[in-house]
């Protein structure tokens, strides 16, 4: 008989554990995987703001597939529809092309692209924090606006470039503003002739509280220390419209400003929508053994799936954590293996451990198993628990290297270059929806 032909589709937290799971698992032989993923890296997400900042470099945060996956064949494009009864992955590959991967067990966890709204001026002049490019990009940015700030004559010029809002209060917005802050706060000691004044951080949400998930104090918290670094938090708030040099916030304001990041949250990859399957909140509905309902070949986890969180339970799905799908993987990876030998299938529980949020500096806030933490000890906490789940050895040690030298050595404030060939909206770099 030939072998199972298995087929992955993403390979960030979720795609990547399930290959890697599987890997170890099966002999050689037993089947044969493939993972669709436009890039040859899986991406490590929590720390994109630290290479906005410029406390990382790219490449530490990107895990390469060709080393860290042995025996799955990588195929490098993006899946653009699912034919459940043909059993067939239908793929845009990277040269354009289109290809058909037939399967006999599908592995969907694709991943979430940045959720926007029709906010005029959004995808035109707003950036995103969800891929690595967008990083890159701002960070360029970032740095180019104090350059351009620091020969511009006109002072409403100086004003806007110096004028840099979030939208977001969660942790990727948290995490972008107050990394970004302080970059651009130490930058300002190379252009003497900017008055440090002109400095201005806005942080806007729609709700009423800073990090919700962290529970009110260790909110409370991150907004203080915030708000003691000049960063103008407000809640309950959010964006109206945007234009080259000027936010319009909902309570009126109107804020000069060049650099607006787009952080309010995430909806999952556009292939599940051309899935004919049941969704909850555009997320497919599975079973607690992942099963998509209705087809036992089919798996899906991560951001794109609705998965019953059996922990809570009052009809209650896991968040889309990256926590919750790099622990879904080892779940999926044991009943795709089990499907096959036909053995009992697992269920996913897991009590969420908690969040760790770092503000750069030093400080940070964290509640590890419910216990919540501020400052050196959640610093720590925080960076421990990166430097474990960061895929691969070398990752590890870039990381660790990256944060020592940035310690004591700073910030060389070098753009890479991508000004000259991106416009860096969101509409350039990025998937929305």
């Amino acid at each position: 008989m030939p072998a199972p032909r298995i087929v992955i589709i993403g390979a960030g937290f979720a795609g990547y554990n399930v290959a890697r799971r599987l890997e170890r698992s099966m002999s050689p032989h037993a089947a044969q995987i493939r993972i669709v993923a436009p890039f040859g890296y899986t991406l490590y997400q929590p720390l994109l703001p630290q290479v906005a900042a410029g406390v990382l470099d790219p490449r530490s945060i990107a895990g390469p597939l060709h080393r860290l996956l042995r025996r799955t064949q990588l195929v490098p494009g993006s899946a653009v529809g699912v034919d459940l009864g043909a059993q067939a992955v239908e793929v845009s590959t990277i040269d354009g092309r289109t290809t058909t991967l037939p399967y006999d067990r599908l592995v969907l966890c694709p991943g979430s692209v940045t959720r926007t709204f029709d906010i005029p001026g959004l995808h035109e002049h707003g950036h995103g924090m969800k891929n690595l490019a967008e990083a890159v990009y701002l960070r360029d940015h970032v740095v180019a606006q104090l350059e351009l700030a620091s020969i511009a004559r006109d002072p409403a010029e100086r004003a806007a470039r110096c004028g840099f809002l979030v939208v977001g209060g969660g942790y990727s917005g948290v995490e972008t503003a107050a990394n970004l802050q302080l970059l651009t706060a130490q930058a300002m000691r190379s252009f003497p002739r900017l008055d440090p004044a002109l400095l201005s951080w806005t942080l806007v949400d729609v709700a009423d509280r800073l990090l919700p998930e962290l529970g009110g104090r260790l909110g409370d918290v991150a907004l203080r220390k915030l708000g003691r670094r000049g960063i103008d938090i407000r809640l309950g708030v959010s964006l109206e419209r945007l234009t080259e040099d000027q936010a319009v916030l909902t309570d009126g304001r109107v804020l000069p400003c060049r650099t607006a990041v787009w952080t309010a949250g995430v909806t999952p990859a556009p292939v599940v929508g051309t899935l004919a399957a049941p969704k909850e909140r555009g997320r497919l509905v599975v079973g607690a053994d992942l099963r998509l309902a209705g087809h036992d070949d089919v798996f899906a986890l991560g951001d794109a799936a609705a998965v019953p969180d059996l922990v809570t339970g009052n009809g209650a799905v896991c968040p889309p954590t990256a926590q919750h799908a790099s622990r879904q993987a080892s779940v999926a990876a044991h009943n795709v293996v089990a499907s096959l030998r036909g053995a009992p299938s697992a269920e996913y529980r897991h009590r969420d451990l908690g969040l760790a949020v770092d503000l750069g500096g030093g400080q940070a806030v964290a509640r590890p198993v419910g216990l919540g933490l501020t400052g050196v000890p959640a610093q720590a906490v925080t960076r421990g628990y990166h430097l474990l789940t960061v895929p691969g050895m070398r990752a590890k040690a870039r990381v660790l290297g990256d944060w020592a030298l940035h310690r004591f050595a700073g910030d060389d404030l070098i753009r890479l270059g991508f000004l000259n060939t991106r416009t860096g909206a969101l509409a350039d770099l990025e998937h929305t929806a």
